[in-house]
């Protein structure tokens, strides 16, 4: 019976199919926009199915579908239409302007809205203004593209970390970087040598108290939210590629340094080094080292970057590989870099459920010099290149005999050779962040979301050190054959955080409210494990392995090794309440109050609320400005409110999230006592009144467009003081201690920000735009904790915060050569008190002034960059420079040819003391060598050309570019050093490098 029914549906089946295929058919026709121009890259699907298609360059799309069935045409910045198939094989579409989706998303925290509804203080970087760049770290690209963020670099390290602030600097002792959040996860530290730049969609800045008081005790020192790249919904399979190399090299200095010749005559004349006893001819005989070229070289850097992007009607994903290797301008510098990254995105077909993951996982390798910026002359290899004599050469060098180097200062160039021979340090980094964001519509007017989010970083610092070099050989004990040395040390730091958050939202007529309620849940993990292993057998030395390692003897205690370990954790509690108000899109109110618990504090102190309101007016919405056509946009914002700090004091690096965990808690230890007994003794003394640092700030802004958006910018002033700092107080000697650290005292910074854009030409092919970036910030110090009202130099009541106090240098004495200074009082003198004639002299090492100005042209396809930075206020100790005059240095190091202006008899008038002037120790605390290190910097120039759709018909590529990149291209400075921008007081620093790059980018 059933085999019969079977037979019976066969040619009912046969009739119901042909049926079906009779009724599918081909539709095509061009779709166009609004002024009935082509549009490419429509999105068209057939609605309930994977069947789609996309429009040509000329707008011509044709697709497969049934009649009855529905297709949907979708396209950026155009309202989706969706049409039903009937008998008309040709269907042509004309598609309108979404005014609403073009109009410009900001981050406000943790949602997101228009622009023209934004109550705060942002600025959105996206990922075209950073590409092209050859950092290998995003954050340095950042540099003066927004108006309070002030971005430097000390050191040339590829993938080094920079010093960042918000509107100047919120703390003294405690964190003052910013908080970073990449998709949902936390960290407070710019720790991105393992994060690709490619994959980054966009960076926005908070600034004011409207934006971060959202993060509580977070958002203290501002915000920078990173989001990551993701595919579009109906997206074919795109593969993208980005390939850059490059050359590295160090920027020019202007010190002026004398060859071997005027070396080695000035040795003879002070009868002093290998000069002492030379003839004229035998110092004619030697040629001259530039030991830059020794230490330095032209590093090569190249950046690879594979990305596919597709989606369907209800799912998208965004995947990417890179590799990145540079070269560091320094011998045994480099960075070498592996990512991959997998962003999904899903919906259900009624948009009611949403969600999304991203993973991220970054290994990197990189070699990183020690004891730079250190006067070791056996350490420091830019002490090598900068300092070194310049008679001596790579050949007085053979290379394993480091011992036989005799010991003496001149020899230095050989020390480092010689540790570059034997010496290794490396690091080794695994980072991996994740996410998982869900968000369930349970009515149309609320929402109900939780996100999930992780950074996990584990790295491997390796220092090795053979027995074979000088420097083991040096200070290796009497008897001790064997004193190499290596240490191990692994770290690893989980940050975790979860967010659920409800959010209701509804329009009454002209009137718009949004309010949100939203738990949080921080918690940081650090452990680490390291050793100090002395005495390694050269005959199997090998770094990073054990098996050459020495054991100890009862003879001897050589070989006495250190272990270390630590695990410290902190974790953070917060309620956070968000209410928006709009009323007809003119005025605008939102408040916020959030409060925190932390770890870190206990009793009443664990908690701490803050707050935020902050309101707009936009005028250019108001019925008495629809006559006033040349202004667009014009809106007034205000905002006050405060943020917590409880990082009181910063460890930075991977301790950052876990610095001061238990400050708090009384500690005893063991160790040595009197006379050599065992015995336990308390280490630390518990404080338990401490609490968050509170930054209060009041900002004031104006956004505006005029002139057919021409014109385009905002400027805000603000004022921020940061009460309850954690500083160190004076306590009687009786408690064991000379000090504690209380929260005591204020700081203050006021300041401008400003930031415009001007289209010069935007007429057709053609656009030519200026753009101005600006700061201004001065930090003032309240109260502090002694009597006298000064803690020590720089922190002085009502003073520039970190001023320098100092005796004041005026010239050279022309009746004996020695140094003159000013008193107290103004009286000239050789011999001021160091105590009591230091003044204020009104400057610090933080700039006034900062920001950045540039231009943008494209002409067609062809288009060229420009990006000067600038810094105005910041003044440095030039101590490469004191090095360079110092006499006593004659016979050891290399010197200025400045030094040949020294003071004599028979030239009285100069500005170099005399080499035997007797009161050099007095220099030290003055401002002789105190410099103005302002600059404008051409930081970043790209030209290019970019392919357009018709060019490339026919090559089976999407997008086709190629660049030319230039990164510190020129300095223009007062400052005579190789690198105006860093902002520490020592010297020997590794400088940032010159890079000049090759690109081409394309997609298929």
């Amino acid at each position: 019976m059933k085999q019969k029914f079977a037979w019976m549906l066969v040619p009912i089946m046969v009739l119901f199919i042909s049926f079906s295929y009779a009724q599918e058919k081909s539709i095509s026709g061009t779709i166009t926009d609004q002024s009935g121009l082509p549009l490419p890259g429509v999105s068209v699907v057939v609605v309930g199915t994977t069947n789609g298609t996309q429009s040509d360059f000329d707008g011509n799309y044709a697709i497969t579908a049934n009649v009855g069935q529905v297709l949907r045409y979708s396209y950026l910045g155009q309202k989706t239409i969706s049409k039903t198939v009937g008998e008309a094989a040709r269907m042509d579409i004309q598609m309108t302007e979404d005014a609403e989706a073009l109009e410009e998303v900001v981050v406000q925290g943790y949602r997101t809205g228009t622009k023209e509804k934004s109550n705060v203080a942002s600025v959105t970087i996206s990922s075209e203004t950073i590409q092209d760049r050859p950092n290998a770290s995003f954050v340095q690209s950042l540099q003066g593209q927004v108006a309070g963020l002030n971005i430097t670099s000390n050191t040339g390290q590829p993938g080094g970390e920079s010093q960042i602030f918000i509107r100047g600097v919120n703390s003294i002792n405690g964190a003052t970087q910013p908080l970073f959040i990449i998709d949902g996860a936390y960290s407070t530290s710019d720790n991105f040598r393992s994060l690709n730049p490619n994959d980054i969609e966009s960076v926005t800045t908070l600034k004011d108290a409207g934006s971060t008081a959202q993060y509580g005790n977070r958002g203290a020192n501002g915000v920078i939210i990173i989001k990551t790249k993701n595919g579009n919904f109906n997206q074919k399979l795109r593969i993208g590629y980005r390939g850059v190399i490059g050359q590295t090299r160090i920027q020019p200095n202007d010190y002026n340094l004398q060859d071997s010749q005027e070396t080695l005559l000035l040795e003879r004349e002070r009868n002093a080094g290998l000069g002492s006893g030379l003839t004229d001819g035998e110092i004619a005989g030697f040629e001259t080292t530039e030991w830059l070229d020794v230490f330095f070289r032209r590093g090569l850097s190249q950046d690879h970057s594979v990305q596919l992007e597709s989606g369907s009607e209800n799912s998208s994903q965004f995947t990417s590989l890179g590799f990145f290797d540079q070269q560091g301008i320094l011998q045994e510098s480099s960075l070498k870099r592996f990512s991959l990254r997998n962003n999904l995105t899903g919906k259900t077909e009624n948009d009611r459920f949403n969600y999304s993951t991203n993973i991220s996982v970054n290994y990197s390798t990189s070699e990183s010099p020690n004891s730079i910026g250190t006067g070791g002359i056996n350490q420091n290899y830019i002490l090598g290149a900068f300092q070194s004599v310049p008679y001596l050469s790579p050949a007085d060098y053979n290379p394993g005999e480091g011992n036989t180097i005799p010991v003496i200062f001149r020899n230095t160039p050989l020390f480092l050779l010689d540790k570059l021979f034997i010496f290794t340090s490396e690091v080794e980094e695994l980072r991996m962040t994740g996410g998982f964001d869900v968000s369930y519509k349970l009515t149309d007017n609320l929402t109900l979301s939780n996100r999930a989010a992780a950074d996990y970083a584990e790295a491997r610092t390796l220092s090795a050190e053979s027995s074979r070099g000088f420097t083991r050989q040096l200070f290796a004990e009497t008897g001790n054959t064997t004193p190499g040395q290596q240490s191990q040390q692994l770290t690893r730091s989980l940050s975790f955080n979860n967010t659920a958050s409800l959010n209701w939202g509804k329009e009454f007529g002209r009137h718009t409210v949004d309010a949100s309620a939203i738990f949080e849940y921080t918690k940081n993990h650090y452990d680490t494990f390291g050793y100090f292993a002395r005495g390694t057998d050269p005959k199997t030395e090998a770094p990073g392995d054990g098996s050459s390692f020495v054991g100890d003897n009862a003879a001897n205690d050589f070989f006495v090794d250190d272990a270390n370990a630590n695990i410290l954790s902190t974790g953070r509690v917060s309620y956070l309440g968000l209410l928006d108000y709009d009323y007809d899109s003119r005025y605008g109110i939102s408040g916020t109050l959030r409060r925190d618990g932390s770890s870190r504090f206990v009793g009443d102190n664990k908690w701490g609320t803050f707050f935020a309101v902050a309101g707009r007016w936009n005028i250019s919405n108001e019925a008495f400005m629809e006559s006033v056509d040349w202004v667009n946009t014009l809106k007034l914002r205000a905002s006050y409110g405060n943020n917590g700090n409880d990082i009181i004091s910063d460890a930075g690096g991977f301790l950052t999230n876990v610095s001061s965990p238990d400050l708090t808690e009384a500690f005893f230890a063991t160790g040595s006592g009197y006379q050599g007994i065992n015995s336990i003794f308390r280490s630390q003394i518990a404080q338990p009144d401490l609490k968050f640092e509170v930054v209060t700030q009041l900002n004031v802004g104006m956004d505006f467009e005029f002139a057919d958006r021409r014109i385009r910018g905002s400027v805000d002033w603000y004022q921020k003081t940061t009460e309850d700092l954690f500083q160190f107080t004076p306590v009687s000697s009786v408690n064991g201690t000379a000090g504690l650290f209380k929260n005591f005292g204020t700081l203050e910074n006021e300041g401008v920000d400003f930031q415009t854009d001007f289209d010069v030409i935007r007429k057709g092919k053609t656009n030519l735009g200026v753009r101005v970036v600006g700061n201004y910030n001065i930090s003032t110090v309240g109260e502090t904790p002694s009597p006298d009202g000064n803690i020590d130099a720089g922190f002085v009541e009502g003073g520039l915060f970190r001023e320098y106090y100092l005796t004041r240098y005026v010239g050279v004495n022309p009746a004996n050569g020695n140094m003159l200074f000013l008193d107290a009082e103004g009286n000239v003198t050789e011999n001021p008190d160091p105590d009591t004639d230091r003044v204020a002299s009104g400057k610090n090492i933080f700039p006034e002034w900062q920001g950045s100005f540039g231009f943008d042209f494209s002409q067609g396809g062809f288009f060229v960059n420009t990006t000067f930075t600038y810094t105005e206020g910041v003044d440095r100790f030039d101590f490469d420079y004191a090095g360079f005059v110092d006499p006593t240095n004659i016979g050891q190091f290399r010197l200025s040819r400045d030094i040949q202006r020294a003071w004599t008899p028979d030239n009285r008038i100069t500005d170099i003391p005399a080499l035997s002037f007797t009161n050099q120790a007095l220099g030290a605390g003055s401002d002789r060598f105190l410099r103005s290190s302002d600059y404008i910097r051409l930081r970043n120039a790209t030209i290019g050309y970019s392919f357009n759709e018709n060019e490339l018909k026919g090559t089976g590529f999407s997008e086709l570019r190629f660049f030319l990149s230039g990164e510190n291209v020129v300095t223009w400075s007062e400052w005579r050093g190789y690198d105006a921008e860093s902002t520490v007081n020592t010297s020997r620093r590794f400088p940032t490098p010159a890079i000049y790059s090759l690109g081409v980018e394309f997609k298929f």
